[in-house]
């Protein structure tokens, strides 16, 4: 029987070894790659001396191709738990010098009881993925394992916050993990996700296309809308993790944390008077009104590459965290197409999610028309607006700035759709088409045998317009709760988020509904 010295020294030996597999040569080689190892990236995130580590010992179980001879530090993932910003928090990171952080067996199970842990617990949960994807030599008993790790993180969904960070490559399978997570953080230069690398798409397709082209971050953050935020590096990527949890809940039952600040919840904008040009297809850049009436000016945004005439992120007022979804007349007129559809329903779904009230900022103009949006099913994508706005229950809280016609109107928040209050500027365009529209098919006849078509055309554009294209009808008929000064918004917004501050209390708002298990929302 060994002495518990001995024991002790033992266990001190197995763990230096599995700390320090890696050579100072091969580190320092990775450093030069402007990548940090998987325990500097933990080091990093947790704040010091926090971090618990789960699984040091785990090993996998293999035999076949020479894998018992094969030793994998900690199965080639560190998972555990510690503070960020002093709140609790789970984290894996892959270990890309370990079996190039292949995904086996025992891999998958440290990553789903991890997950599952965060979720019992109610623990935000972040993964840093750098892999080279599925560990073959372990057959089926890898191939079993994406199922649980799939498995532990749909059922958390919802219940935690999930981000994952994009530090490396994950191609295959194994990319579903992290962009099915709430929000992914993407390395510019060293973070890879993809169905398949560039040499099986030309083995299967013929396709020649570097890894940069089909996996990198043009590929997901401007192109597939997979990646919401883009890191200069690790320490950027995880930088952006740590804003984004102090932003979030730890989990569905809790608001998120209200901070100190000293911007004045009543303070005017005066600014915003002038900011909305006289002709009404003249764009202007939403983003400055954001960040005239938000706290601080500050304003946290996401996907901000992707499908940029509409506009998500957060902000807070009063110290509270904020959903902002708003139209951006920069691009396109600030029209909805299928990609700006599907990008703000999943930012509303995951606000109401994690109890964060929203506030919408509109001039748009309608849904994208035409063969190719109706063809790629613009019905179908417009349609989760309207599920994600009316099965919302936080407090929403919709500023009309501008143009608010036909379907946009319920896409952008109304009241009908679910709104608990609309404000709106005297800039305000609320109608079901533009008066340019409207007069072209009620007065086409009339337009069309007129002696001077022309000029009966713009006298009834100018008719429709005084009488409809305006704010004060939507507001007569109670579609408005009231006609601001723009410089007003700060204002109205924060005295709105104080009355709804109890807006669920004892969840009347979910009991006062019909049982179901969920929308069958348009996928």
């Amino acid at each position: 029987m060994a002495k518990t010295k001995e024991l002790l020294e033992h266990y001190q030996q197995r763990r230096n070894k599995i700390l320090q597999m890696s050579s100072p040569d091969d580190i320092e080689k990775r450093h030069k790659g402007g990548q940090w190892t998987a325990r500097e990236r933990i080091d990093y995130f947790f704040d010091k001396d926090t971090f618990t580590e789960m699984g040091m010992f785990v090993k996998h179980r293999t035999t076949a191709f020479g894998m018992d001879k094969r030793e994998i530090p900690a199965d080639g993932i560190i998972t555990g738990f510690g503070k960020v910003n002093g709140r609790y928090v789970v984290a894996m990171a892959e270990d890309y010098m370990a079996m190039a952080g292949t995904f086996g067996e025992q891999h998958g199970k440290k990553l789903a009881y991890a997950i599952n842990f965060a979720k019992e617990k109610g623990y935000p949960f972040v993964g840093m993925n750098d892999s080279g994807g599925a560990r073959l030599q372990e057959g089926m008993d890898t191939l079993e394992a994406y199922g649980w790790t799939f498995r532990s993180q749909i059922l958390a969904s919802g219940v935690i916050p999930q981000i994952a960070l994009l530090m490396g490559p994950c191609l295959g399978g194994q990319a579903y993990h992290p962009v099915m997570q709430d929000f992914l953080i993407q390395c510019k230069d060293t973070g890879f996700m993809g169905i398949a690398g560039p040499a099986f798409v030309e083995t299967q397709l013929g396709q020649k296309i570097t890894l940069a082209e089909l996996s990198g971050y043009k590929a997901h953050a401007v192109k597939s809308g997979c990646t919401h935020m883009v890191a200069k590096d690790d320490k950027d990527a995880i930088d952006k993790c740590k804003e984004l949890l102090a932003l979030l809940p730890s989990n569905n039952r809790e608001k998120p944390p209200r901070v100190t600040t000293i911007d004045i919840p009543e303070r005017a904008a005066p600014e915003l008077d002038t900011l909305i040009p006289d002709e009404s297809t003249r764009p202007y850049d939403m983003k400055k009104i954001i960040r005239a009436v938000v706290d601080d000016g500050y304003f946290f945004e996401s996907m901000a590459s992707h499908a940029p005439n509409v506009v998500t992120g957060f902000a807070r007022f009063n110290g509270r965290t904020v959903g902002i979804y708003a139209s951006q007349p920069m691009y396109a007129g600030g029209v909805i197409n299928i990609d700006a559809a599907d990008k703000a329903a999943r930012f509303i779904r995951f606000c109401d999610l994690f109890n964060i009230p929203m506030v919408t900022f509109g001039d748009c103009p309608g849904y994208m028309i035409g063969s190719e949006q109706d063809w790629k099913g613009i019905l179908r994508h417009g349609a989760k607006l309207l599920f994600a706005w009316a099965d919302a229950t936080i407090p929403l809280i919709s500023i009309m700035v501008r143009k608010s016609y036909a379907g946009a109107h319920y896409g952008m928040l109304d009241k009908a759709i679910g709104a608990d209050f609309v404000f709106a500027w005297p800039t305000a365009r609320i109608t079901i088409v533009g008066a340019d529209t409207a007069a072209s098919v009620i007065f086409a006849r009339e337009i069309r045998e007129s002696k001077t078509p022309d000029e009966t055309r713009t006298k009834r554009v100018q008719e429709y317009s005084d009488l409809f294209e305006n704010a004060f009808v939507a507001a007569e008929r109670s579609c408005v709760d009231e006609i601001i000064m723009p410089r007003d918004t700060r204002k109205m917004i924060n005295r709105a988020l104080d009355v709804l501050e109890e807006k669920n209390k004892d969840n009347k708002a979910f009991n006062a509904r019909y049982w179901r298990k969920y929308a069958n929302i348009n996928l």
